[in-house]
């Protein structure tokens, strides 16, 4: 089991290493008893969201789609090629 700000810090990059930023903030929906991850928020657009300046509408485009992680590697987080941030 991971925890929340284990994620926090981490670089975020592609298997063939194009970089997206580090992790600054997860995006999840609460369901009754559970959080379902649905995102990474990165970069420094994701750094001002994390700290309530904007809001997430004008921030989608730095958000990694969870579906897109395939590992996490010492301090990486390593999603698939082809990935874009929404």
């Amino acid at each position: 089991m991971r925890t929340f700000s284990s994620f926090l810090g981490r670089k975020v990059e592609t298997e063939s290493g194009r970089g997206f930023g580090r992790c600054r903030d997860l995006r999840a929906t609460i369901e009754p008893g559970n959080a379902v991850v649905e995102g990474l928020v990165v970069g420094r657009r994701g750094l001002l969201e994390h700290f309530g300046v904007g809001g997430p509408a004008e921030h989608r485009r730095d958000v990694v789609p969870w579906a897109a992680v395939v590992r996490i590697q010492g301090d990486r987080i390593i999603v698939r090629d082809g990935t874009e941030v929404q």
